[in-house]
């Protein structure tokens, strides 16, 4: 395998009172967070938050930038589109907060007959998305994260031991929410795409922290009665080059579709983008290290298998 970094001997515990500082400052941002999206105080989608959704049949194949434009001309913000090029529809979602007054369906038909006086089109439905609708998405959305979250605490717990499976768990949740924590500062729009990210990105993060965590579950085995802390940094520092060749490799993908990747790709990549750079740093900075606070931790741990 490709080493990029070759052999190091880099003392990791060392800085371990440093990151779980770090740590905890990314955590308390993620639960503040986390308090304003569920009292529908951030900047919720439309998923969440209700509105009002759209859809259109052109008799001609049409762009959909321009047509954003032209809504957002028009004082329709908050615009979700998404077009099908196979049959020239085009689904159109906005706030419920766009309009409290005006029928949000007849404004988006006017702005799109003014801007696009020459294309001709048809509505073929409008449906409204209520509040109690968002909030149980909002519920739903919570839910799968903490069912995914408790999966990978007991499958670490059973396949390895239950320090490492709450070693795991912290970590992921420390993942997500440092994930949560930064878009919410950036006003990023919270939409069932953000939550589909965190979610994917709680399983990378297991996956690279099981690779960890093996390695460590290896050298116990091999050197027992060394101090715990050398055996994790030996452990870490093997795999630490596989750990940033595959983060990287990820990342050159993730970079362009952020970047170049269009406004409705634009949020879930970011947040892909943090959660893998952050998932890399907490397998090495904090899910490792906080077996180190486990009452056991200088103790053996049995063979329960190989993964």
């Amino acid at each position: 395998m490709f080493e990029l970094l070759g052999n190091t001997a880099i003392d990791f515990m060392r800085w371990r009172r440093y990151s779980f500082a770090l740590s905890s400052l990314f955590a308390i941002l993620g639960l503040v967070a986390l308090v304003q999206i569920s009292r529908g105080a951030a900047n919720l989608g439309i998923d969440f938050a209700g509105g009002t959704a759209v859809q259109l049949k052109f008799e001609a194949p049409v762009a959909v930038e321009p047509i954003r434009t032209a809504l957002q001309k028009h004082g329709l913000a908050h615009v979700e589109l998404q077009g099908s090029l196979m049959d020239n529809k085009l689904m159109i979602r906005l706030k419920a907060a766009t309009s409290l007054e005006e029928q949000i369906a007849d404004r988006v038909v006017r702005a799109i007959q003014q801007e696009f006086a020459n294309t001709r089109f048809a509505v073929e439905s409008t449906s409204e998305i209520g509040p109690s609708i968002g909030r149980k998405l909002q519920e739903d959305a919570l839910l799968a994260i903490v069912i995914s979250i408790a999966g990978i605490v007991t499958y670490i717990a059973l396949r390895f031991d239950v320090r490492f499976g709450v070693a795991a768990g912290l970590a992921t949740v420390h993942d997500v929410l440092a994930v949560l924590g930064p878009f919410y500062v950036l006003d990023k729009e919270m939409t069932l795409l953000v939550v589909t990210a965190l979610v994917t990105l709680a399983g990378y993060s297991l996956t690279d922290t099981v690779v960890v965590f093996d390695r460590i579950r290896e050298h116990l085995r091999r050197r027992r009665g060394e101090k715990f802390e050398a055996v994790i940094n030996t452990a870490v520092n093997q795999v630490l080059s596989r750990t940033v060749v595959v983060s990287s490799t990820v990342i050159l993908v993730l970079i362009p579709l952020t970047v170049a990747g269009g406004e409705v790709l634009h949020d879930f990549s970011l947040a892909l983008l943090l959660g893998v750079v952050i998932g890399t740093y907490s397998s090495i900075f904090v899910a490792s290290p906080l077996l180190v606070l486990w009452p056991s931790a200088t103790s053996s741990i049995p063979s329960r298998g190989s993964t």
